[in-house]
């Protein structure tokens, strides 16, 4: 399993054009990728689970990625992040 941490920078915070760019590049992999908030897991192939996710500016957020190809998946959907939600 590999997993990233990620502090919202958007200020509009979870919102679809980029949740949706992040959902696409996660489709794109076999393994497992997931959003926690704390105990709750948001999936990130799914654009519905992802946009429920409750993510203001600020918020710090986990990314595990688990499965054959984990390490492209998780460099991949970590620079989407970055990129995305940059603000």
């Amino acid at each position: 399993m590999k997993e990233f941490i990620y502090v919202m920078q958007d200020p509009e915070g979870n919102h679809a054009r980029p949740a949706g760019k992040v959902v696409a590049i996660a489709k794109n992999y076999q393994s497992k990728a997931s959003l926690w908030i704390g105990d709750q897991s948001y999936d990130l192939k799914k654009l519905l689970s992802f946009m429920s996710a409750p993510i203001k500016k600020g918020d710090e957020v986990v990314i595990r990625v688990e499965g054959d190809d984990e390490d492209i998946a998780a460099d991949t959907l970590k620079k989407e992040f970055e990129e995305a939600f940059k603000g």
